[in-house]
């Protein structure tokens, strides 16, 4: 399932320039390995845009932007937070993150999977890729990383898988052990909702989940299929509780030793691409629901009533945290929370 660890020569040596000497003696442009990672399968819809993406950047950019992308983060044992780690050292040039793991470094980016927040994509759209984004982008820049404009792609809604009972209601969240993300926030939003939250990577949830380290996770359906959760999970509880993405993010010194010309070029074909897999990816969600259905996962709605009220102190603690200005900016396109 996993993809072979990256060597220590591609993980240490991830920016390679090389100068080919020509007959004249006169040396051609440096061409530089870059490289693009992901927390997801390479069968998804963000590898598959993702590499259609960098391929046509190489094209349009003559060669002089080349870019490998990585599924399932090059097999690295840090996973997300290792491959962040990395990106702002420079190690390596490109990345998709999700704003509630990027939020450990630039808090304000939390803001992107504040529970019940957005209602609906267009919604989440609207403000990433307008008011909302261009702050982000601001705030990423002071922490040494390069958010891309527009270039989110979707991960999708998330919802509550669990290996023994559904969810149907508030109380059934009670002392509940779930994988979370190695993220404060989903960590005390769940903890906050009476659940028992444990942070793990994504590249250990199969394995947490198979060896009963943690009873239920919650993500997008995209993804119980993608790492063929149904094989360790039986019940899907519809809460629609949080919206991620995954947001493409450059070092932010790298990107700046880029041409203007380039960087327009990719920011070009980011807003492209991402809009193709936000499209791929809504519909597989979608779509999945009859195929885990047929694979023996069993489906309910959850009532929400009173998710909002035990969130009141959740939302207080993160109105500070994400800082009062994002804060606003979000309540301008959902409403007031809390």
């Amino acid at each position: 399932m996993r993809r072979p660890a990256l060597s220590r020569r591609e993980l240490l040596g991830g920016t390679v320039a090389s100068a080919v000497v020509v007959a004249t003696g006169r040396a051609r442009a440096a061409t530089i390995d870059r490289r693009q990672f992901h927390n997801q399968p390479a069968d998804t819809p963000l590898h598959r845009r993702l590499v259609e993406l960098w391929q046509a950047v190489e094209r349009e950019t003559e060669g002089r932007v080349k870019v490998r992308v990585f599924a399932e983060n090059g097999g690295i044992a840090g996973g997300d937070p290792q491959a962040l780690a990395m990106l702002r050292t420079g190690e390596l040039e490109f990345f998709t993150l999700m704003g509630g793991i990027l939020g450990e470094v630039v808090p304000a980016a939390d803001v992107q999977s504040i529970p019940l927040a957005f209602r609906t994509n267009a919604e989440v759209y609207d403000a990433l890729d307008g008011d909302l984004g261009s702050h982000l982008q601001r705030e990423c820049a002071a922490a040494g990383i390069h958010m891309v404009p527009r270039g989110c792609f979707e991960n999708g809604f998330r919802h509550i898988t669990c290996a023994s009972r559904p969810i149907r209601r508030l109380d059934d969240l009670a002392g509940l052990k779930i994988r979370t993300p190695k993220s404060e926030l989903f960590i005390d939003a769940f903890r906050t909702l009476g659940a028992d939250p444990v942070a793990i990577n994504v590249n250990r949830l199969y394995d947490a989940l198979k060896g009963g380290a943690v009873e239920a996770q919650e993500n997008p359906l995209i993804v119980a299929h993608a790492f063929r959760l149904f094989e360790v999970q039986h019940y899907v509880s519809l809460t629609r509780h949080a919206w991620s993405g995954f947001n493409l993010l450059a070092n932010l010194e790298h990107w700046h030793s880029l041409s203007d010309g380039d960087r327009k070029t990719i920011e070009r074909n980011v807003a492209h691409f991402a809009a193709l897999q936000r499209a791929d990816n809504d519909r597989l969600n979608e779509a999945l629901r009859d195929e885990l259905a047929q694979r023996g996962m069993v489906f309910n709605d959850t009532d929400l009533t009173g998710f909002r009220a035990r969130l009141a102190p959740f939302y207080a603690r993160w109105k500070e945290r994400v800082g009062r200005q994002t804060w606003a900016i979000l309540e301008a396109h959902v409403g007031a929370l809390g």
